[in-house]
């Protein structure tokens, strides 16, 4: 979007917290597009920003910015207590497995009957990374 946006332009965000993951990177940014002449609107904030902007709108971009610098990092310290305390109880164990052990064992005796692995990473539905992966386990 930043290569492709030119002057006149108007760049609508739904909040800050979505152009931005940081305040400095909000302000760098929102400098830059007003400096080439392209306006930038904040719908949840209900702020527009085009360039000729007064030191008062520049103070409610750094204080609404800090809020969403905060926010945002609220939910991630909420979502990693989150993971440990599903990890304690067990329930955050990774993605599920692709196949089941009849499967690996069918493909490891393709691979040693000389399939190629190419073809039955294919007819297994798995990348050919997945397969080494699963040749490289141990029973």
């Amino acid at each position: 979007m930043l290569g492709f946006v030119r002057e006149d332009d108007t760049v609508i965000v739904h909040s800050m917290d979505r152009l931005a993951r940081n305040l400095d990177n909000l302000r760098r940014l929102v400098q830059e597009l007003t400096g080439r002449g392209i306006r930038v609107e904040f719908v949840k904030e209900g702020l527009t920003f085009t360039g000729e902007d007064s030191p008062m709108a520049n103070l409610m971009l750094s204080v609404m910015g800090s809020f969403a610098e905060f926010e945002r990092a609220l939910i991630r310290e909420r979502q990693r207590e989150g993971i440990a305390l599903a990890k304690q109880r067990g329930a955050y164990r990774g993605r599920k497995k692709s196949l089941n052990s009849e499967q690996v064992a069918e493909i490891k005796q393709r691979v040693m009957a000389g399939e190629q692995k190419a073809l039955i990473a294919r007819n297994f539905g798995i990348s050919r990374e997945t397969l080494y992966q699963y040749l490289r386990t141990v029973d």
